[in-house]
């Protein structure tokens, strides 16, 4: 991973500056990015926002897939062959939904 971005600098860490966060003189070991603590908790900014970013990225795929199960779901075809594809569709579908979340636990 690299170090912060220019987004991430004027999004994340200028802020977290301005809220009276104290940057301290300790890097983060996956990004590079200046540690900082607030509350008495030390964190990384920049992965805490990189990890937000990856969730809600995941979280409009799982409702897209959704969407699109729904859609299958509610125009179920009488002939079985192609009811057969609807569903092999379908079960794709949920198979990736099911992957998704658990990335999302993983993380």
């Amino acid at each position: 991973m690299t170090g912060p971005t220019d987004e991430e600098i004027r999004n994340v860490i200028m802020p977290l500056m301005l809220s009276g966060a104290k940057m301290l003189d300790k890097h983060c070991p996956k990004c590079g990015s200046p540690l900082f603590e607030k509350n008495g908790k030390v964190f990384c900014p920049v992965c805490e926002y990189r990890a937000k970013k990856r969730m809600e990225r995941a979280k409009g795929v799982e409702e897209r897939l959704l969407e699109k199960l729904n859609e299958l779901a509610g125009s179920l075809p009488s002939d079985v062959e192609v009811l057969e594809k609807h569903l092999s569709a379908m079960e794709k579908i949920i198979d990736l939904i099911r992957k998704y979340r658990e990335l999302e636990g993983e993380k």
